[in-house]
């Protein structure tokens, strides 16, 4: 007979046993023959394992083809009958396999209910495994033998051991602290089930920031150190049920903010980056706005590093999709910075997008007339030959010209020279195309301009 726990087990070192051999073949160039062959037998073998594991559930499968289930008996993930019902922390029942393999992934939520779960312990679900055990013996049904839940593609308890002392180093002497943050960042990034782990205790995000939240006024921050702890927030923040967890832990924002004017240029470019992930969520970029966080990234932007230029612009235009937050980047100066960089064809098309997004407030198109960005644009539609860009420049140029029809002179030379709003009618997006046609016609009812569009 199979034994699917000697199978479990058996696939766990197979496993380990390929990853030894993939490195090898990866890192060094004067592989053998041999290690090639190794990690073909290898496969071969955890191909064996899963087919006979297969059939061994195959018999059970069979007779519940035959047979209407109950169902509050299936797994709501795998709508298999549960063999092992447990409960969450939102209460709901799953089968053990099919949840821990949710969690394992860096999931933080219950699949039903999408509510953040306050803990991950796994409770059996006693009453609903007996009910089950009684409707299959009335079926006839044959349940095939459990087979253990491991962590054998994520964490081992020897793993999550250690991680709970990298945890509670960052509480120890600073040399200890150091060697933490690093292996967490190394960690976090290679690992994405290590990532869940925060989220089992409500004080692991705390304690990684513990070197970062205990430098008092009069003392620096380790720069080094401040980097691994930024960096693996950043980690952290790409799992979008990691996202309201993190922003929500009060001093992530105003940390991260302290990291985008202080530090290495890596870790003032990963602060931005975290917010630009954390800023999936509709929440997060009101809670983000409402910290301040607009004004340390626009002043970020106006220096206009290399290297932080991209995050720092992906995080303010994600947050700029509130109109809340519209209005706060207007007054910390947003269009004004981004007016200059453009000028100077920095990061063109990322920032033309946040100022055809701004352009939607009436101040920020006030302050575009002042600053007169008609010119600009039309010499970037003549310039460009991205459709999108295009399509930002006429749809701001638009919206400058239905508040102030002063500037239609200048769009009436720059059709007299170039046409240039003509050849967006015939050549640009079907929303730049209106917004053109829209620009001609008031060009046409306003000096008798002909045109074709």
């Amino acid at each position: 007979m199979f034994d699917t726990r000697d199978a479990s087990g058996r696939a766990t070192e197979l496993k380990r046993e390929l990853q030894r051999l993939v490195k090898s073949i990866a890192e060094d160039e004067d592989y053998s023959p041999e290690t090639i062959n190794g990690a073909r037998d290898v496969l071969l073998a955890l191909s064996d394992i899963r087919t006979r594991r297969s059939s061994a559930l195959s018999p059970s499968l069979k007779l519940l083809g035959s047979v209407s289930c109950p169902e509050d008996f299936l797994c709501p993930l795998s709508k298999e009958l549960m063999r092992d019902p447990v409960i969450i922390a939102t209460g709901q029942t799953y089968d053990r396999v099919s949840i821990h393999k949710w969690m394992k992934a860096g999931n933080r939520t219950c699949p039903m209910t999408q509510q953040v779960l306050s803990h991950t312990i796994l409770t059996p679900n006693h009453l609903v495994r007996e009910m089950i055990s009684r409707w299959c013996k009335t079926q006839g049904v044959e349940l095939s033998e459990l087979v253990p839940c491991t962590d054998q593609d994520g964490i081992t308890e020897s793993e999550r051991d250690k991680f709970l002392s990298l945890l509670r180093k960052m509480s120890s002497t600073i040399s200890e602290q150091k060697e933490a943050a690093k292996e967490l960042r190394l960690l976090t990034r290679k690992m994405p089930s290590f990532r869940g782990l925060f989220g089992e205790s409500p004080q692991a995000i705390p304690q990684l920031l513990n070197p970062l939240c205990a430098v008092s006024p009069s003392s620096s921050v380790h720069l080094d150190l401040q980097e691994d702890v930024i960096t693996t927030l950043l980690n952290l923040s790409i799992h979008d049920n990691n996202k309201k967890l993190v922003a929500e832990t009060p001093s992530v924002i105003p940390l991260l903010m302290e990291a985008l004017t202080s530090g290495t240029i890596a870790t003032r470019s990963n602060a931005a980056a975290t917010l630009f992930t954390l800023s999936a969520l509709d929440s997060n970029k009101e809670l983000i706005g409402k910290y301040g966080a607009l004004r340390p990234l626009i002043n970020l932007l106006e220096e206009g590093h290399p290297h932080a230029m991209r995050d720092v612009a992906s995080a303010i235009f994600n947050l700029c999709i509130s109109h809340e937050n519209r209005a706060r980047a207007v007054r910390e100066g947003a269009v004004g910075v981004l007016l200059s960089k453009i000028e100077n064809r920095s990061c063109v098309d990322e920032l033309l997008a946040i100022l055809a997004i701004l352009s939607s407030h009436q101040k920020a198109i006030e302050e575009m007339a002042e600053l007169d960005v008609v010119p600009c644009l039309l010499s970037l539609m003549r310039e460009t030959p991205c459709a999108r860009n295009k399509e930002n420049c006429i749809a701001i140029l638009h919206t400058i010209c239905c508040s102030d029809r002063t500037k239609l002179k200048d769009l009436r030379e720059e059709e007299k020279t170039h046409g240039t709003i003509s050849d967006i009618c015939r050549t640009g997006t079907s929303r730049a195309k209106r917004k053109a046609s829209v620009i001609l016609d008031r060009l046409n009812r306003a000096y008798n301009f002909s045109h074709t569009a």
